[in-house]
């Protein structure tokens, strides 16, 4: 395992510029752990969810209300809503609190930095993966 890798792992780094760049062996390390989580998902929901869904997911998860109908603009609400979770672990948003629909806001308190469409592909996959390890306790066989 790399040292790279193991920074990626620590929950005391708050800046995620250091999952870059990645070498082949920490590439293989995220993709099997994504793939061993999109596995699990699939076997609950019944088909493997991509990024996407998976940001949904969290994203209910942090509303609270559970499985429920949600209107387009909520969905995008609920996604915001949990980029705005998984980020917050590094730094760069911070919950203000809840609206009066119990709906969680946030705040950006530090500028995110430019990042290819690839680096915040494997960023979001990175903090997903911690998230349900750390807060649903879902860990790899």
């Amino acid at each position: 395992m790399s040292d790279l890798y193991k920074v990626m792992k620590s929950q005391r780094k708050k800046d995620f510029l250091l999952l870059f760049p990645m070498d082949k062996t920490d590439l293989g390390i995220l993709k099997h752990r994504w793939e061993t989580l999109t596995a699990r998902l699939a076997l609950q929901f019944g088909e493997a969810p991509d990024l996407q869904s998976v940001l949904f997911l969290v994203g209910v998860q942090e509303l609270g209300r559970g499985p429920m109908k949600y209107t387009k603009d909520e969905k995008q609400d609920l996604m915001h809503i949990a980029v705005c979770r998984l980020l917050s672990r590094f730094g760069y948003y911070e919950l203000t609190g809840l609206d009066e629909q119990g709906w969680p806001h946030w705040k950006l308190i530090r500028k995110l930095p430019a990042l290819t469409l690839r680096e915040q592909d494997l960023l979001l996959k990175q903090a997903i993966l911690d998230y349900f390890e750390n807060e649903s306790g879902l860990r790899e066989a």
